[in-house]
């Protein structure tokens, strides 16, 4: 598989899957300690919910890849394909425009909290890694809604052949 093939298509899936994985093992492992071995992994609990918060923000980008946000299209639909094109690309300006204000701002406050040198309490990780989701997450959805513009671009048609639930595009 070429490399550019898995940043554009398998970047997200693989990060999530791993996430997943070690989510679960997390979960699983503090629930078999605590329940059957009467013990608690204090920084389990914590290192899922960080990983939690990862998922989610790498996910409303793979979500973006595969176009299965939530959507309101009962006016889009009304239009021609032409006018259709021209009210995704609104769209997708408007969205771009928050994803680069979350990277922007989400940037802003974890150097802000890089300064303080916070870390979390159980790991004692720094906690402006677990925020660094934020810049993250809108900068891997900017990069996927330039490439969703460049595909109505490219193929207008591509708004009347795949419909937003369809994941298995």
């Amino acid at each position: 598989m070429k490399l550019n093939k898995i940043l554009n298509e398998k970047l997200e899936e693989w990060i999530l899957v791993a996430s997943m994985i070690v989510l679960v093992i997390l979960v699983v492992g503090q629930v078999f300690a605590r329940y059957v071995l009467n013990f608690s992994i204090g920084w389990s609990e914590e290192l899922a919910r960080y990983l939690l918060i990862w998922i989610a923000w790498i996910a409303a980008s793979y979500a973006v890849t595969k176009n299965a946000h939530i959507r309101v299209e009962i006016i889009k639909d009304r239009f021609s394909a032409r006018i259709k094109q021209i009210i995704e690309l609104i769209v997708l300006i408007i969205w771009f425009g928050f994803a680069a204000f979350l990277a922007f701002e989400g940037t802003n406050f974890v150097l802000q909290v890089q300064t303080t040198n916070q870390v979390s309490p159980s790991l004692g990780a720094d906690m402006w890694i677990v925020y660094l989701a934020v810049p993250v997450g809108g900068v891997l959805m900017g990069i996927r809604l330039i490439q969703q513009a460049i595909r109505i671009f490219k193929d207008p048609e591509h708004l009347e052949s795949t419909p937003p639930h369809d994941l298995n595009q």
